[in-house]
């Protein structure tokens, strides 16, 4: 099986468990903000390095860089009342491991196994200390910005 569609599955089937309701009201990886469900995913690079050729621009922002460390950070967002998915967000995290700068980026709206999410890629090397995750989403039509902040610890062998 190839690894796109490996990825592709398991996006799938997150995707689907998230819609269901499957996983708990809060996780580490799930927090409810200002009516707003956030759901937080960390893969390793190396899960998405095979993809095939990008054709586009817009496709090629999403090909994971080389080097070691690297991580695709990825948020889903859904209305919390109505289960319905956003997909018009703006969408930025800040990553970084505590007491250093660490990184700011867009996340880019990505449509994987045809569902709407935002991510990016960011250098994570292994630590003892845990990464910060700083969330913040705009939308259009509503005042204000919602923020989250997620903890992401590498797993330990």
């Amino acid at each position: 099986m190839k690894l796109n569609s490996m990825l592709c599955g398991m996006v799938a089937v997150v995707a689907t468990l998230v819609s269901a309701g499957a996983f708990a009201e809060h996780t580490e990886q799930h927090k409810v903000v200002n009516g707003v469900g956030i759901y937080l995913g960390v893969l390793p690079a190396a899960m998405i390095q095979e993809q095939p050729k990008a054709v586009t621009e817009a496709e090629m922002r999403h090909r994971a860089p080389a080097g070691k460390h690297q991580y695709h950070v990825t948020v889903s967002l859904f209305d919390n009342a109505s289960g319905k998915r956003i997909t018009d967000a703006k969408v930025t995290a800040h990553v970084y491991e505590i007491n250093l700068a660490g990184k700011q980026k867009k996340l880019e709206p990505m449509l994987t196994a045809g569902l709407i999410s935002y991510g990016n890629y960011f250098s994570l090397p292994k630590t003892d200390n845990p990464y910060r995750i700083r969330v913040r989403i705009e939308r259009p039509g509503i005042r204000g910005v919602i923020e989250a902040q997620f903890e992401y610890q590498h797993p330990r062998a």
